[in-house]
């Protein structure tokens, strides 16, 4: 069955910001109360299952993993929490990283800048990136420090979190306007990353080598993600499929979802190596698995939900953000159940989900904050 949750509104909204760093009171906690589902929603019935037994897989993304943390019951929604924080006025941050040391990466795509925030205090701060920057997705990588993918640069940035320094990775010159999207390091610590028009590649960060591919189905490439086994896996938002690298060749494998044109927007592993897959054109959450070709699809709540970002966290809960709900909405695979978290904020817009053990972060692009939701152990 569908869960709504809706929210008890009770925010201290901080100060705006400027690119230094200012130190607000943090925002207020908002308690999550859970209300019984409506008569009318049901738990939503998958799709058939489509085999895809003919598209060879690479056999590192069908080795045995131990069981999924999804045994296990997820805690009851009512006892997650959530946050927002501002951040300087027309950042309009598209992704969020979190931070080994507790803060928190975004681009600040509209300004050029790396953000940074400090969710104790609701400080931030903001990092120039260079004239023309337009930075899209940010990860932490292996070594502790933020990778941008930079469309306005057509660059792979790194920034020192100790120093600030900035070291650009451009694009080779016959691949310009590549429309950066977002990236992944695999199992060798390779930056592997996509342009939506038309390309992947992969950058070896200790030797500063790049290389770039052009997508076997032309335009699309978007979102992307590494399996637990470092198994590098694309979504083709203009593609409407997904593909897997393979660490062999390099060479880019399409994989077709089962509905038609339903627009692969971003993609996520879970414990087990099955790739989930937001689908914004038909409102689908649906899932690969590789390990026997299978797909299966469920729509998200809701008469006409837009489903953008995918996140799958620690306890194998798929989240997914849904533009038209205004909410975040997590799926229980093992009740094949949603919750529905409506933000406090409209249009939050939030184009991508990240998070770290007990606390799931969003970019809400629309009204210029970040968003936290925290599971228990997390607020005590």
């Amino acid at each position: 069955m569908t869960r709504f949750v809706p929210l008890l509104l009770i925010l201290f909204l901080l100060s705006g910001c400027a690119a230094e760093p200012t130190a607000p009171a943090p925002a207020a906690e908002i308690p999550i109360a859970e209300t019984p589902a409506a008569p009318a929603s049901a738990t939503p019935a998958p799709t058939a299952e489509k085999s895809e037994e003919a598209t060879p897989i690479p056999t590192e993304a069908a080795t045995a993993v131990p069981e999924s943390p999804a045994s296990r019951a997820l805690p009851d929604a009512s006892l997650l929490t959530i946050q927002e924080y501002p951040v300087p006025a027309g950042s309009r941050p598209h992704d969020v990283a979190p931070a080994p040391d507790g803060s928190v990466w975004y681009t600040a795509q509209r300004l050029g800048e790396l953000g940074w925030l400090d969710p104790a205090t609701g400080e931030t701060r903001h990092i120039p990136l260079g004239p023309g920057a337009a930075p899209h997705g940010v990860i932490v990588g292996p070594d502790g420090a933020p990778w941008i993918t930079d469309g306005g640069l057509n660059a792979i940035v790194r920034v020192d979190p100790e120093t600030d320094r900035v070291d650009v990775f451009p694009l080779p010159a016959d691949r310009p306007n590549t429309n950066l999207n977002t990236a992944a390091f695999d199992a060798n610590g390779i930056l592997w990353f996509t342009g939506q028009n038309g390309i992947y590649g992969r950058l070896d960060p200790a030797s500063g080598e790049m290389a770039v591919f052009s997508s076997p189905q032309g335009r699309g490439p978007y979102g992307i993600a590494a399996t637990p086994d470092g198994i590098i896996y694309y979504a083709s938002l203009a593609g409407s499929h997904i593909a897997v690298i393979d660490p062999a060749t390099d060479e880019a494998l399409v994989l077709e979802p089962p509905t038609p044109q339903q627009g692969a927007r971003r993609v996520w592993s879970d414990s087990q190596g099955r790739i989930w897959v937001s689908e914004w054109n038909t409102g689908q959450l649906s899932r690969y698995d590789p390990a026997t070709g299978n797909w299966q699809a469920w729509p998200l709540p809701g008469d006409a939900p837009r489903a953008y970002a995918v996140y799958v966290d620690e306890d194998d809960a798929v989240w997914v953000s849904d533009f038209a709900a205004n909410a975040l909405v997590r799926f229980d695979p093992a009740s094949e159940q949603f919750d529905q978290f409506i933000l406090p904020s409209s249009p939050a817009s939030v184009r991508q989900i990240l998070g770290r053990p007990g606390e799931v972060w969003g970019a809400e692009s629309g009204v210029d904050k970040l968003v936290v939701i925290r599971y228990p152990a997390a607020n005590e």
